[in-house]
């Protein structure tokens, strides 16, 4: 089995900078880099929901109001 040495990815790495130039990879770099935080940064916020949602469940205790809305007067309030 053969490998990629690090001449090959010298290689690639250049013709990949002719290609797009270095202004456009920094781009994509710093937009990828930016998608990735924004990832972890989501996924840290959705660990921390189900704690959220439990305390308002245990603090309501279940109970539920059961009625109707109706029209309201203007002269009563």
């Amino acid at each position: 089995m053969m490998g990629i040495s690090i001449w090959q990815l010298l290689i690639i790495l250049a013709i990949v900078l002719v290609l797009f130039g270095a202004k456009r990879l920094k781009n994509v770099g710093s937009d990828l880099g930016g998608a990735i935080k924004g990832f972890k940064h989501a996924m840290k916020e959705g660990e921390e929901e189900p704690a959220d949602e439990q305390k308002l469940e245990s603090k309501d205790e279940g109970r539920v109001i059961d009625g109707e809305v109706t029209k309201r007067d203007k002269d009563k309030v």
